[in-house]
């Protein structure tokens, strides 16, 4: 069975302002200054398990120049560009039924293109013993993210028995994302997992599960079958695609489907959601503070998330709990309590 990636890339990571914007989202960004952006830094980590040959990237239409720019191997032919955002299932669905239609034997990994990771060999361990499941088997298989903390802004995996030496376990129910008292209760259990969103399975059960739990996407989907890999493919996506409910997979499909399998995970994972998120990933000095950017200087700091990548200098004093960032002569300077308000920021233009 041939392995293929398949990596989400539309979205436009609102709550990183103004480091993402709409114009040029985080997936596209050296977030965390190691040379890379997250897309790049996707690639890379599955290559171990699959040539670039074999990738897939969703995005959205605005988007496929900066993929072109930025992944100049992957063939051109394998940037799937949206004419307009559908959430994740018609996003998935329109990746599996165009692989399906040349490599009916596909094995399939599907991630989001904007998370980190940081220990990749555990990673790459945690993906191959996923997709030696999924070869030859109906399963679907789903990693789930051991918390580290009461998290509030993720979905939630409830296994069903789990041991800490368990490898692999069935799935009991997806969560959607807590209240803070719920998220402890999760914690506590030891059974429940963050979603990270990274699904595995073969071509043939995707599409499958699909028909039974989203017919309204597949029937969309064969319609446009006929058109793939023709070059009336852009103009019937174009078409047919906006018909398609807009629902993410995990209620179209993961809430639904039987035979659901999750793999417990530790390898330095975030979604890079929020710069709280952020913070907590990177290095930090004695004072709490993580930085990026060339030179930043931090007299009297506590707890400051610190990401100035295009100034030559920065000098802050006396800030505690704040995030301070600029990207393209936009300056952000929040107190990390109101991050939340940050997509609300981003959009008000006075």
């Amino acid at each position: 069975m041939e392995n293929h990636i398949v990596i989400m890339a539309g979205g436009i990571g609102s709550r990183l302002w103004p480091m993402s914007t709409p114009e040029y989202p985080k997936q596209f960004v050296d977030v965390i200054g190691c040379g890379k952006s997250l897309i790049q830094l996707t690639v890379e980590r599955f290559l171990p398990l699959c040539p670039i040959q074999h990738m897939w990237v969703v995005t959205s239409e605005r988007y496929t120049d900066i993929v072109k720019e930025q992944l100049p191997e992957l063939p051109e032919s394998q940037i799937l560009a949206e004419p307009e955002a559908r959430n994740t299932a018609p996003c998935i669905a329109y990746a599996c039924w165009k692989i399906k239609k040349e490599h009916p034997h596909a094995n399939i990994v599907v991630t989001p293109s904007d998370a980190l990771v940081i220990n990749t060999t555990e990673f790459a361990r945690c993906i191959a013993m996923a997709l030696n499941k999924t070869a030859d088997s109906n399963a679907i298989v789903t990693l789930g993210i051991k918390p580290s903390r009461p998290e509030t802004g993720y979905g939630y995996i409830a296994a069903k028995v789990y041991t800490d030496v368990s490898d692999m376990c069935e799935v009991e129910a997806f969560k959607e994302k807590p209240d803070k008292e719920t998220a402890q209760k999760y914690v506590k259990a030891g059974n429940f997992f963050w979603n990270a969103g990274i699904f595995v399975w073969n071509v043939e059960t995707i599409t499958t599960a699909i028909r039974d739990y989203a017919p309204q996407i597949a029937e969309v989907m064969d319609r446009l079958e006929q058109a793939l890999f023709t070059k009336r493919e852009h103009e019937e996506l174009k078409r047919l695609f906006p018909m398609c409910e807009k629902i993410s997979i995990d209620y179209a499909v993961m809430e639904q489907a039987e035979n659901i399998f999750v793999v417990p995970a530790e390898f330095g994972w975030s979604d890079l959601g929020s710069w709280g998120a952020l913070h907590t990933l990177l290095p930090q000095d004695h004072n709490g503070n993580a930085k990026v950017g060339t030179q930043i200087e931090l007299h009297n700091c506590r707890n400051c998330m610190v990401h100035t990548t295009e100034e030559k200098r920065v000098v802050l004093e006396g800030l505690e709990n704040y995030i301070v960032t600029e990207r393209k002569g936009q300056l952000l300077v929040c107190r990390m309590s109101e991050e939340q308000r940050i997509k609300e920021f981003s959009a008000s233009k006075k």
